[in-house]
């Protein structure tokens, strides 16, 4: 491995470190963009069973906040209970954008690595053919110097489409997720709604 980096050169450190900030992020968001984490199943049968005994109390809008996204936007939900159907509906679309904008964390640094990943591979594949031309002189081609321009240029091609495919894709999952933890969210929450003004049993 160590041979390999060492043909590649210099360029292909900045795709090594994006290759590891890459997994990081990944490995972070699969933890965290779990369904049972994000918005368990019945969560809100469970909530709307304790408020139907003791109503919106401090110490059920505390424990459903601290049960994750949905929990925070039903605790939202909850301290509103008593409003107008609109001024709930509003305090829980307020809540609401910031848990998006939380399950959308890292994603734009993993698109861009996802973009800059081929674009550092054709920075080494420049440095290459520099060196490949670099080669080349009066008195002949040094083959040292060539084949060292050779292995810049195709390692660091390789590397950057390496680094790339698995970033986009991941990317373009957690997209896809995070809208269907949205849409799901916003399920619980206009049942909870429903609920609260008499709409729902």
């Amino acid at each position: 491995m160590w041979s390999i980096i060492q043909a590649a050169g210099w360029p292909i450190w900045p795709l090594i470190l994006a290759s590891i900030v890459a997994l990081a992020l990944i490995f972070e968001r699969l933890w965290t963009l779990r369904q049972s984490v994000v918005a368990p199943a019945n969560m809100v049968d469970q909530v709307l069973a304790e408020f139907r005994q003791a109503g919106a109390t401090p110490e059920l809008l505390r424990k459903t906040a601290e049960r994750g996204p949905l929990g925070r936007i039903l605790a939202a939900g909850l301290a509103n209970v008593k409003a107008p159907r609109p001024v709930m509906k509003e305090a829980i679309e307020e809540v609401g954008r910031v848990v998006t904008h939380d399950l959308e964390r890292f994603l734009t640094t993993l698109g861009t690595i996802a973009t800059a990943a081929p674009l550092l591979g054709l920075l080494g594949t420049v440095v290459g053919m520099i060196e490949i031309f670099g080669s080349q002189s009066a008195a002949g081609s040094n083959p040292i110097q060539l084949a060292q321009g050779i292995s810049i240029a195709l390692y660091n091609t390789a590397m950057g489409i390496i680094v790339a495919i698995p970033a986009l894709m991941f990317y373009r999952h957690f997209r896809a997720k995070v809208d269907a933890l949205v849409v799901e969210m916003e399920q619980q929450a206009i049942k909870l709604v429903d609920y609260a003004h008499g709409e729902r049993r």
